[in-house]
């Protein structure tokens, strides 16, 4: 069995372990030489590419993804080629267009806020004025890990971005929120789901800092989320891993907030939380094998990220000191240089109470901070 990633990031690199285990053959289509997966890389080239991207495809028995930027041209062109691809080219396109993922989980009567593309900054400002003169703007594409979105009280606020954007933007109403939740759940193509449990994220600069799993307090909400969650992989037919970002808001409601078709940031617990981590489970999925046990194997788990740390170092160079300090905690390096605000690993702790447990990780991960 050849699973073929796009996409060289630290996603892939996580893939490599439960594929040495499995016995499946990993290989990755990098964008450059050093990158984070690059233990797996068997080409280096531009996933943008049709010609490369085929050539690619040709030894392996199906396709998957690290992340959700492959143009759509080239997944048509994969799948008309014979290719196995998963998630495939119309559940990745919602992915890639929040204005679309709106749509479609609208028709399937998700919950999310209250939206509307605009055009221009009139239309924005008649937004404005329907719901209380704040609200949040998204560019469709390309935004991630806070960027492309902007909380705006003027209708002027976004005129840069109305200046690039040919097809509209983004504007939803400004939840007022108690935290946020994220629900895992993987699916394969015969159908079979396994989920995870609800987990609380916390997010810094727009960027998730920390998880808790399970969300303490949950309580009716784990249901909820579980059925939603189903009710978008089955209603989208994504295939693989799809994580749903959500919001509890101040009365507590659940709200959509954001979707990711592949395994995501706010799965990286299970790979020392769960019986089956994120990363096994979409191998699984996407090779169409059984599922396997998504239950936790302590009754807490923590994961802090790593983001940044010293200018040019590397997790491992701290190494020493945190292993000494900490040896419970579980210590995961991306292969990456540090620098302000990236994402160069995380530190997963578990054990039977929260505090204690957010404690001991937070500890960890301090060591590659400063």
């Amino acid at each position: 069995m050849r699973i073929g990633v796009i996409g060289g990031g630290q996603l892939a690199r996580m893939m490599i372990p439960p594929a040495v285990e499995l016995g499946v053959e990993l290989r990755v289509l990098a964008e450059a030489e050093h990158s984070s997966a690059a233990l797996a890389a068997t080409a280096v080239g531009d996933y943008r590419d049709v010609d490369t991207v085929l050539a690619f495809a040709a030894d392996v028995d199906v396709i998957t993804f690290d992340h959700e930027h492959v143009p759509q041209h080239v997944l048509e062109a994969l799948v008309a080629s014979g290719a196995a691809v998963h998630p495939g080219p119309a559940a990745l396109a919602i992915a890639q267009d929040k204005t679309l993922m709106r749509e479609r989980l609208t028709a399937l009567g998700a919950p999310v806020p209250d939206w509307a593309r605009v055009a221009d900054a009139s239309e924005l400002g008649a937004f404005l004025a329907d719901h209380g003169g704040v609200a949040v703007v998204k560019t469709p594409r390309g935004g991630y890990d806070g960027k492309g979105v902007r909380v705006v009280r003027d209708a002027a606020a976004a005129d840069d971005w109305f200046a690039d954007a040919t097809d509209g933007l983004l504007v939803e109403e400004f939840v007022p929120f108690r935290r946020e939740l994220a629900q895992l759940v993987a699916r394969r193509p015969s159908g079979a789901i396994a989920a995870w449990p609800l987990v609380e994220t916390v997010q810094k600069d727009g960027v998730c800092a920390e998880v808790f799993a399970p969300a303490p307090r949950a309580g009716r909400l784990v249901e909820q989320a579980r059925e939603l969650a189903e009710l978008i992989a089955v209603g989208l037919e994504v295939t693989g891993v799809l994580a749903v970002e959500l919001f509890e808001t101040d009365d507590g409601r659940l709200l959509v907030n954001e979707l990711a078709m592949r395994p995501h940031n706010t799965g990286h617990w299970t790979i020392d939380g769960a019986t089956t981590s994120q990363f096994e489970q979409h191998l699984r999925a996407v090779l169409d094998l059984p599922l396997g046990d998504p239950s936790p194997t302590a009754p807490v788990s923590v994961m802090v990220n790593v983001l940044g740390g010293p200018d040019g170092e590397r997790m491992p160079d701290r190494y020493a000191a945190a292993m000494a300090d900490r040896p419970e905690a579980k210590l995961h390096s991306y292969g990456k240089d540090s620098r302000p605000g990236r994402k160069v690993g995380h530190v997963t702790a578990t054990g039977d109470e929260l505090d204690d447990v957010v404690a001991r990780a937070r500890a960890a991960a301090a060591f590659f901070q400063g």
